[in-house]
C-alpha cells in the first residue's frame, strides 16, 4: 500500500484534532483532559523545531556565504530580498485596505456586542500585556532596530529565539569574514558547518515523522481554548474580511510564482503544504523555519545560497499576512468606535505597519502589539486602546494561524523569484530521513 504523503497526514491529524477537541468540549473533563495529556505533545514538538531554528540558520547561512566565492553576489541576494519584502508587504495591507473599506464590517456591530467583548477582554491579562510591550517599543528611539539587531554577545543572542535578527548579524559578519581569509584558511570552519548544516536537516526529517500527531494535539487544544462561540459569530464578517485578504494574498503569490519562475502555482502550493500546515498549528513563523527551509531546497530547488538568507530574514521582518491584518484591523476598530479615518490616516497605516513589520517577533500574538503601534500612529484615543484590542481579541489566535500560513507563504515565493534572478532555482533533491540508515546498521 502506497504511504500517504507528509501533508496528507498533517491535513488528517489537523482535521483529527479540530474534531476531537470538539468532541472534548462537551464533556466535563474533556478540556482537563486535552491540557494535561494532550496539549504536552504539541509543546514539545513545538520546542524541537524551535530548538534547531538557530543552529539550523548558522549552518545554513554560513554554508551559503561561503559557498558564493563572491561577496558582490551575497550583497545582490540581500538588496534583491529586501526590496521584494517590502513590495509584497505593501502590497499586502493594501489588499487589505481596499477590502476593509468596501465591506465595512465595523458597521455591523451592535453596542451591546462591543459592550461585552470589552466587559470580557478590556482587562484581561492578554490584552494588557500586548498594550505595555506595545509603549515600550513606541519609546525607543528610530534606529533602536538598528541596535537592536548588534548583539554584545552572541552566545546570548544564540540562546534566544527572539534574537534572531542579532543571530543573521553575526552569522553574515562570520560568512564574510570567512571569505575574506581566504578558500583555504576558512576550509576547516567551512567543513565543520557543512557537516552541521546536514545534521541540522537530518534531525528536521526525524522531527517531522511526529507532525501528524502533534498538529493533532495542537489543534486539539486550540479548540477546547476557544472563547465564547456567540463573541466569535458576532465578529464573523471581521473575521471573514481577514480571511478573504489573506486568501487574496496567497493568490497573488501564485500568481507572481507563474509569472517569474514559470513553475506550475499548484505545484509550488503542494510543495510548500507541510509548511504551510505546520504554520497553521502553531502560529509561529520561527517555529515554522526549518520545515519552511527544508521544503524549498528539497523539494522546490531553492539553491542554499539564497534560501540560508531569504527565509531567516524574512521569518523576522517579512510580515506579509500580519501586515494586511494590521489595516483590516486598524479600519475595523475605527469603524466600529466611531472614529473617522482619512486619506492620510490610512496613508500612515501602510507605513506603520511596514515598519512595524521589520521589528516584529516572529511569534503568536506578535500582531497584537504591532497593531497597538499602528493605532497610536493615526491618533487613535489613548483611552479607548484597550477597548479596542479587546474588539478583535476573541478571534485573534485563529486569524494568528491563518496569517502565519501567509507569512511563511511569502517567504517561500520571495525566495523562489530571489533564487530565479540570480540562477539559483534549479531541481528539487528530495531527501528521506533514511536515506543513509545502512550505513549505520
Amino acid at each position: 500500500m502506497r504511504k500517504l504523503e507528509l501533508h496528507w497526514q498533517i491535513l488528517i491529524g489537523m482535521l483529527l484534532g479540530i474534531v476531537f477537541g470538539f468532541f472534548m468540549i462537551q464533556v466535563d473533563w474533556g478540556k482537563d483532559f486535552v491540557t494535561d495529556w494532550i496539549q504536552p505533545l504539541g509543546t514539545i514538538f513545538v520546542k524541537l523545531l524551535k530548538l534547531i531554528a538557530i543552529p539550523l540558520i548558522i549552518a545554513s547561512l554560513v554554508k551559503g556565504i561561503s559557498d558564493l566565492k563572491d561577496i558582490s553576489k551575497f550583497r545582490n541576494i540581500g538588496i534583491r530580498t529586501i526590496g521584494i519584502y517590502i513590495l509584497t508587504t505593501v502590497v499586502a495591507i493594501t489588499i487589505g485596505l481596499v477590502l476593509v473599506n468596501i465591506l465595512k464590517p465595523g458597521n455591523g456591530i451592535s453596542e451591546e456586542t462591543v459592550a461585552k467583548l470589552t466587559e470580557t477582554y478590556a482587562s484581561s491579562e492578554g490584552v494588557t500585556s500586548k498594550m505595555n510591550e506595545a509603549m515600550n517599543q513606541k519609546e525607543s528611539g528610530p534606529l533602536q532596530f538598528l541596535v537592536d539587531m548588534v548583539p554584545d554577545n552572541a552566545l546570548a543572542a544564540m540562546s534566544n529565539n527572539g534574537l534572531m535578527l542579532q543571530v543573521i548579524f553575526f552569522t553574515i559578519f562570520l560568512g564574510i569574514s570567512m571569505l575574506l581569509i581566504g578558500e583555504e584558511r576558512a576550509k576547516p570552519l567551512k567543513n565543520f558547518f557543512d557537516s552541521l548544516n546536514d545534521v541540522v536537516l537530518k534531525m528536521v526529517d526525524l522531527i517531522m515523522l511526529t507532525a501528524p500527531y502533534a498538529v493533532f494535539a495542537l489543534l486539539a487544544s486550540v479548540v477546547v481554548s476557544s472563547s465564547d462561540p456567540d463573541l466569535l459569530l458576532a465578529l464573523l464578517k471581521y473575521t471573514g474580511v481577514v480571511v478573504g485578504g489573506l486568501l487574496l494574498m496567497v493568490v497573488f503569490y501564485t500568481v507572481v510564482v507563474s509569472s517569474f519562475t514559470k513553475k506550475n502555482p499548484f505545484w509550488f502550493l503542494k510543495e510548500i503544504s507541510p509548511a504551510q500546515l505546520l504554520a497553521f498549528s502553531t502560529s509561529s513563523s520561527a517555529a515554522t523555519l526549518p520545515v519552511t527551509m527544508e521544503r524549498v531546497e528539497e523539494h522546490i530547488g531553492v539553491d542554499k545560497e539564497v534560501s540560508s538568507f531569504v527565509l531567516p530574514v524574512g521569518a523576522t521582518i517579512n510580515m506579509d499576512g500580519t501586515s494586511l491584518y494590521q489595516g483590516v484591523a486598524a479600519v475595523f476598530i475605527s469603524q466600529t468606535l466611531g472614529f473617522d479615518l482619512s486619506f492620510a490616516d490610512q496613508l500612515t497605516i501602510v507605513l506603520t505597519a511596514l515598519l512595524a513589520s521589520i521589528g516584529s517577533a516572529a511569534v503568536p500574538g506578535a500582531g497584537m502589539v504591532m497593531l497597538v503601534i499602528v493605532l497610536e500612529a493615526i491618533g487613535f484615543p489613548a483611552d479607548k486602546l484597550a477597548i479596542g484590542l479587546a474588539l478583535i481579541f476573541a478571534v485573534d489566535r485563529p486569524l494568528d494561524m491563518c496569517r502565519t500560513v501567509v507569512n511563511v507563504t511569502g517567504d517561500a515565493t520571495v525566495s523562489m523569484i530571489v533564487a530565479k534572478s540570480v540562477g539559483k532555482l534549479g531541481k528539487p533533491n528530495v531527501k528521506e530521513w533514511d536515506d543513509h540508515l545502512d550505513e549505520v546498521r
